[in-house]
């Protein structure tokens, strides 16, 4: 399958994060922004995150990216160029006061997830650097990011796994272990959670065999799903009803794919990735994007765009110059950021160099 080259051509933010107004005319390719800390250089990135379904790269909530000494509201617009057809126009954002989400797709009022239509998008940031380290819950959002950008519809079966599953912890926690609404949420639990257990397992299952053929400067990684598998919803509503006694108990569900976590090892040294150094971590991480790219690419026919932050973190030379190389040879578009533009100095070929002037993005070339 040819991959369609869909990159954003404007990108418009209106009193977002630091951004009063900011304005960018892009092309494809490798987009580097360059600039001190805290000048907002993360904020372009987190806007462009926001193009796809879900709270974005900081997970902040939608007030909090409000321009402070703003109007209470934001706005983020971009032109997405399909590489052939018509462009689309992409709008989101809040209205003052407000905290609802609104999505705009060519001036028709839009839910969130029918973003994934037109876009998908992929991050790696600073925080993410001890991914392997932290909490399941961080190692679950990865994946299911990742998932996402593979089954469209699994970001509105993970939410409606989620609602049945708060409204069942709800219900045991009254002590209504025999109520027969327990059974129908139940039931609703299972069925998408059916839905999100065969979207990971698919989704690893596919990634493994990516990464088990992938070449470059980043160590060889092995990932597996975590979890007891549910591809039947019927197991799940039986193992829900099983569970019953223990989980008010526990006050909350034991079992089920919220439970999933994903395993990660670092293969050339047979061990645990959480046990590898930061800077290996970090090229693990890496390799793990680079491969995704490749198989969203092939097998939804759609390059994802990438954003990057402080990429060049923890790499020595050589590696940032492969690196580059590599996502230059992704397309087709990759937003990277750095304290330095002579971080970028290997990149090659032809590229966006934006640089922050009091917290102003200015494209150089």
């Amino acid at each position: 399958m040819t991959a369609a080259a869909r990159a954003l051509s404007r990108l418009m933010l209106t009193d977002f994060r630091s951004h009063t107004r900011a304005e960018l005319h892009l092309k494809r390719g490798l987009i580097a922004i360059s600039g001190p800390n805290g000048a907002g250089k993360t904020n372009l990135l987190e806007a462009i995150s926001l193009l796809s379904p879900g709270r974005g790269l900081r997970r902040a909530t939608l007030p909090e990216m409000a321009r402070a000494d703003g109007g209470g509201g934001f706005a983020i617009a971009a032109r997405l160029d399909t590489g052939g057809g018509a462009p689309v126009e992409i709008g989101t954002g809040i209205e003052p006061g407000s905290a609802r989400r609104m999505v705009r797709i060519n001036g028709a009022n839009r839910p969130a997830n029918d973003l994934t239509e037109w876009t998908s998008v992929l991050w790696l940031t600073p925080a993410m650097d001890r991914l392997f380290a932290g909490g399941a819950g961080d190692r679950r959002r990865f994946l299911d990011r990742l998932t996402l950008a593979l089954h469209p519809g699994h970001a509105q079966a993970a939410a409606r796994y989620e609602a049945a599953m708060r409204e069942r912890n709800r219900l045991i926690g009254e002590g209504r272990s025999s109520d027969a609404w327990l059974t129908a949420v139940e039931r609703q639990m299972a069925e998408f959670g059916a839905m999100v257990s065969n979207a990971r397992s698919n989704a690893v299952a596919a990634l493994g065999a990516a990464l088990a053929t992938q070449e470059g400067p980043f160590p060889s990684a092995g990932i597996a799903l975590d979890g007891e598998s549910w591809s039947s919803s019927a197991d799940l509503v039986a193992a829900l009803a099983a569970s019953r006694r223990n989980d008010v108990r526990a006050g909350r569900t034991l079992i089920g794919p919220h439970r999933d976590d994903l395993d990660v090892v670092h293969l050339e040294k047979g061990q645990a990735a959480a046990r590898a150094s930061t800077g290996e971590q970090k090229a693990l991480l890496l390799g793990i994007i680079i491969a995704h790219a490749g198989l969203v690419a092939e097998q939804t026919g759609r390059r994802p765009i990438l954003l990057l932050d402080e990429v060049a973190a923890h790499l020595d030379e050589d590696r940032r110059a492969a690196l580059f190389g590599l996502l230059d040879a992704l397309g087709p578009q990759v937003w990277m950021t750095g304290t330095d533009s002579a971080l970028f100095r290997a990149i090659p070929g032809d590229a966006t160099y934006i640089e922050m002037v009091d917290g102003v993005p200015v494209v150089r070339s």
